[in-house]
């Protein structure tokens, strides 16, 4: 800024060269003033001056960055000018996802989740264009200090209003529509009712969250931004939780621990690096996941269960990453989520969420029932069977109906085994089932999910020996026909309730073969006199590790005749 006001010319205006007065004439000029009036005057031109000074000074000392940097609080420093030119985003607050362009996906306005920039240094803070006197008077009456309420500037070409009601807007929409907005109060209920009648194990915790969410799976912890601490915290303020879906003593230790930690402030949560504007399902695939049995009843179902109704805006979210596992189940995975999978074992990312699950709801194996909490959207087997026919693309919901076509031979898959429960004479099975009229195929379940499935949902009836290749039967068509092959042993409770319920629920028809003393191969590994014969249940008693051990390892040799009603049974049920 320039000033005039202690400045004078040289020469006094006009052309040519300079013209003095007479001594005389300037004696005769002074002594016409009086000196009363002279002082006076004197006196009002020096506090002119002075005024003047005073005002130029304050107006600098408003707007210097110098005076802005010091640790001086006067009234003064309460209406300096942002420190950068730049409006920044404060950490507390979450950049929103860039909009997806009309008719650019197949996903209408779902956004994928995106980087966050780097955090930039803050430029030298310059004077605004042009700042009037009324926008420095309306600063005085801001609720935030150096921001009028409505002082517009220039920035990279556009005029950013910081008015208060644009800030509460930004925010919304940084939120994605949330109602928890930066900064708002967590909230987290627990499901820890896990024991139920009739039920052989409890049920994990699951615990749900909303508000602010930062997963760090590098400190394998999920923060809530929660002031009031409450929700189930311990004193620590902490949780922990092992998400597989089985709580099974000797499986969890073996199951990644996820924290979940309050914290008063977003301020003290870690910085986020990736913005999503879905929620998070994290869970397990420690534990028996290997076995398709427990890939379904400890992973897939559960999950169906806690994420289906979210119609793919989910990401999950898994520990005890497998890649072979996730590349086995990726068009199920793919199904429940729109988005690639995040591996928590090795991301080093802060991924931010408006919701977020901890653990998967489940209820018995392979059984789905109607409840309040775990299941409040009712949803059945016959739900899931519909869900897994979907991923996978497979063709038929209906089995053959005898007599509709001429000539028409229904399909018999025969599933065999390589370990323990083995059909011993297979063949024969598979020729007696061929002489009624079957078109029968004998295959093993391998890896390639997708393959086996359009086999088994290409088939009219499923046959296979009590064990995890019958959990197969989730691609048959509504309304085919399971017979399921018993081993000796009392082992009807677990027939029933790990196949034949199931089987119902998806409203296949069953049929369940009871294999006798003389099938089963422990005839010749124990004699007739050992409990395994006389007392079966007490070897049940005993526990899964005994059971194991001594019924599970039998294979069985089945009596066709004995056998072959089941398969007219099963005949009879196509024509029904």
């Amino acid at each position: 800024m320039t000033s005039t006001a202690y400045s004078r010319p040289s020469k006094l205006p006009g052309s040519g060269g300079e013209r003095r007065l007479h001594p005389r004439l300037m004696r005769s000029l002074t002594s016409k003033i009086e000196p009363k009036k002279l002082g006076v005057g004197l006196l009002a031109g020096c506090c002119l001056a002075l005024l003047t000074y005073v005002s130029l000074a304050k107006l600098f000392a408003i707007y210097s960055p110098v005076f802005a940097s010091t640790a001086n609080t006067s009234a003064l420093m309460q209406n300096s000018p942002p420190t950068s030119t730049k409006p920044s985003v404060p950490e507390t607050e979450a950049i929103p996802p860039q909009e997806t362009p009309a008719g650019g996906g197949d996903r209408g306005d779902a956004v994928d989740p995106v980087d966050l920039p780097e955090a930039t240094g803050s430029e030298e803070p310059g004077l605004p264009e042009a700042v009037t006197r009324k926008d420095m008077a309306a600063a005085a009456g801001s609720d935030e200090p150096g921001l009028p309420e409505a002082l517009s500037r220039k920035d990279d070409g556009e005029n950013v209003a910081m008015s208060a009601a644009a800030k509460e807007e930004g925010k919304q929409k940084q939120n994605g529509g949330s109602a928890a907005t930066a900064g708002g109060e967590g909230k987290m209920v627990c499901d820890e009712n896990g024991v139920d009648e009739g039920f052989p194990y409890a049920r994990p915790t699951v615990c749900e969250l909303s508000g602010d969410i930062r997963l760090s799976p590098k400190q394998k912890t999920m923060y809530l931004v929660n002031p009031s601490g409450d929700g189930g915290f311990a004193e620590s303020g902490e949780k922990k939780l092992r998400p597989y879906a089985r709580k099974d003593d000797f499986l969890m230790p073996g199951v990644a621990e996820v924290t979940v930690k309050s914290t008063p402030s977003a301020a003290v949560a870690p910085k986020c690096t990736k913005q999503h504007r879905v929620p998070a399902v994290v869970f397990s695939i420690a534990g028996y996941t290997d076995n398709f049995f427990h890939d379904m009843t400890d992973a897939m179902i559960p999950l169906f269960l806690t994420a289906s109704h979210l119609k793919g805006e989910v990401q999950l979210v898994i520990t005890n990453y497998k890649p072979w596992w996730v590349q086995k189940y990726t068009p199920l995975l793919r199904k429940l989520s729109s988005y690639d999978v995040i591996n928590f074992d090795e991301d080093a990312g802060v991924h931010c969420f408006p919701r977020g699950i901890v653990g998967l709801y489940r209820d018995r194996d392979l059984i789905l029932s109607p409840h309040p909490t775990r299941n409040p959207r009712n949803y059945t087997m016959l739900d899931f069977n519909s869900f897994v026919r979907g991923a996978l693309a497979l063709p038929r919901d209906r089995p053959s109906v005898l007599g509709e076509e001429p000539g028409m031979r229904p399909r018999l898959l025969l599933i065999s085994r390589a370990g323990t429960r083995k059909l011993l004479n297979l063949d024969e099975v598979a020729a007696s089932a061929s002489e009624l009229g079957f078109n029968v195929t004998v295959a093993e379940a391998g890896a390639d999910v997708p393959a086996f499935a359009a086999q088994v949902n290409s088939a009219d009836v499923l046959v296979a020996v009590h064990g995890a290749g019958l959990t197969n039967q989730i691609f048959l068509p509504t309304r085919a026909v399971v017979v399921q092959i018993v081993p000796w042993g009392k082992m009807d409770w677990m027939a029933t309730n790990f196949y034949g319920a199931p089987a119902r629920g998806m409203q296949l028809r069953y049929l369940e073969y009871y294999v006798g003393e003389e099938e089963t191969s422990l005839k010749d590994k124990y004699p007739r006199e050992h409990m395994v014969f006389k007392d079966p249940m007490a070897i049940h008693k005993q526990g899964w590790q005994a059971l194991s051990e001594i019924v599970m390892k039998q294979d069985v040799s089945v009596n066709v005749t004995r056998f072959r009603p089941f398969l007219l049974q099963a005949l009879d049920k196509l024509q029904e």
